[in-house]
C-alpha cells in the first residue's frame, strides 16, 4: 500500500497496550455478542426466508430506501508515483522495519491509524451519498486482555468489533500469529483485517447487526445460529472489498501484489482451513466466518463491484 509521512492518521486510535496480560491463540474475532436461545427452527432455506422477512428482499432496500442501488459519490483521485520497492522499512508508518520491538509497534500503530483514517474517509463519503451520517468507530490496540462493553476482550478472540460500544479491538500479536502459523503477511493483508472489522461497524450503523441478532436469538441450536453468523461475516468481507475499491479510487493506494495478499489472508483464515490446521478435521456446523472459498469470493465481489448492493449475503442460497 502507498503511504507516506503526509498521509493522515486517525485520531480515533486508543492505545491500551501494557494494561492487560495473558496469552494469545487463534482463532476468534468477528463480532463480540452473545448467542441466545429461542424457539424457532430454521433450515438453511428458512434462514433466508426469515432474513427476507426481517430485512425485506434486500436488507439495503429497507435500511436505505434505495432499492438496493446506492449512487456512489464521485470520488477524487489523488495521483501518486508508482512505488516498486515494497519493503515496509522504506515507507514511513508501515510495520516490519528492522528496528527495535517498541519502534516496530509504533510503526504498526501508525500504519493501523492510516488505514483507519482511510476507512473514515471512504465510509463518510458513501454514507453522505445516500443522506446518512457515518460515525467513525474508535479502534483500541491492546495486549492480552482488555475491557469492552461486550465483556472482557481477549487476544484469543483475534480482532473483533463490539456493537455495544461501537469500537474495533486489535491485539497486534494477532498479525505475528497470522504470519507464523498461517503464512499470512503483507501490509494489505493487515489492512483487510481492519477493513473487515470496520465492515461490522457499517453493518451496525445500517441496523443489520440488530436484525441478525434477533434471528440468532430465535435459533434453537448453535449450528443454526452459526449459519446466520457466517452470512454476517461474509458480508463484512464483501464490505472490506468495497472499501478497498473505493479507497483506491480516492487515494490510489493499491500496489501490485496487494490484492493477492488480501486473498491469501481470506483463504488462510477460512473456517475450514483453520479447523484443518488446528484440529486436523473439518466441522461445518461449527463454522462462524465462512470457508476459504466463501471469504475469497465475497471479498472479490465487493472489490470488483465497489458497491454495497453487491454484498447481499443473506438472500442467496449459496452464501
Amino acid at each position: 500500500m502507498r503511504y507516506d509521512q503526509n498521509d493522515r492518521e486517525s485520531s480515533n486510535v486508543e492505545d491500551r497496550r501494557g494494561e492487560g496480560g495473558g496469552g494469545f491463540r487463534l482463532p476468534g474475532g468477528g463480532i463480540q455478542i452473545p448467542i441466545g436461545g429461542g424457539g424457532m427452527s430454521i433450515t438453511t432455506l428458512l434462514i433466508i426466508g426469515a432474513l427476507m422477512l426481517f430485512m425485506g428482499i434486500n436488507p439495503l432496500d429497507v435500511l436505505l430506501g434505495t432499492g438496493g442501488q446506492i449512487n456512489m459519490p464521485d470520488l477524487p483521485r489523488t495521483e501518486r508515483p508508482v512505488t516498486r520497492d515494497r519493503s515496509p522499512g522504506n515507507i514511513p508508518g508501515l510495520p516490519g522495519s528492522p528496528q527495535t520491538q517498541a519502534a516496530g509497534e509504533d510503526q504498526e500503530k501508525a500504519f493501523i491509524s492510516k488505514v483507519l483514517a482511510d476507512t473514515e474517509d471512504v465510509w463518510t463519503a458513501v454514507f453522505k451519498s445516500f443522506g446518512r451520517t457515518y460515525d467513525d468507530p474508535p479502534l483500541v490496540i491492546y495486549s492480552g486482555i482488555t475491557r469492552t462493553a461486550c465483556g472482557a476482550g481477549q487476544a484469543a478472540m483475534g480482532p473483533f468489533y463490539c456493537p455495544l460500544d461501537q469500537k474495533v479491538y486489535v491485539d497486534l500479536a494477532f498479525y505475528d500469529e497470522l504470519k507464523r502459523k498461517f503464512n499470512v503477511s503483507g501490509d494489505f493483508a493487515q489492512a483487510y483485517v481492519i477493513a473487515h472489522e470496520v465492515g461490522h461497524h457499517v453493518q451496525h450503523q445500517l441496523g443489520i447487526l440488530d436484525k441478525v441478532q434477533e434471528l440468532k436469538n430465535r435459533a434453537d441450536d448453535e449450528a443454526t445460529a452459526n449459519q446466520i453468523q457466517v452470512r454476517t461475516e461474509l458480508q463484512a468481507d464483501c464490505l472490506a472489498g468495497v472499501w478497498a475499491n473505493l479507497n483506491n479510487q480516492m487515494k490510489n493506494r493499491l500496489q501490485p501484489g496487494d490484492v493477492e495478499e488480501a486473498l491469501n489472508a481470506a483463504t488462510q483464515i477460512g473456517d475450514d482451513m483453520i479447523q484443518r490446521k488446528m484440529t486436523g478435521r473439518i466441522i461445518p456446523d461449527a463454522f462462524t466466518h465462512g470457508t476459504a472459498e466463501q471469504r475469497v469470493r465475497w471479498f472479490k465481489a465487493g472489490l470488483e463491484a465497489g458497491r454495497m448492493d453487491a454484498c447481499d449475503t443473506f438472500n442467496t442460497s449459496n452464501p
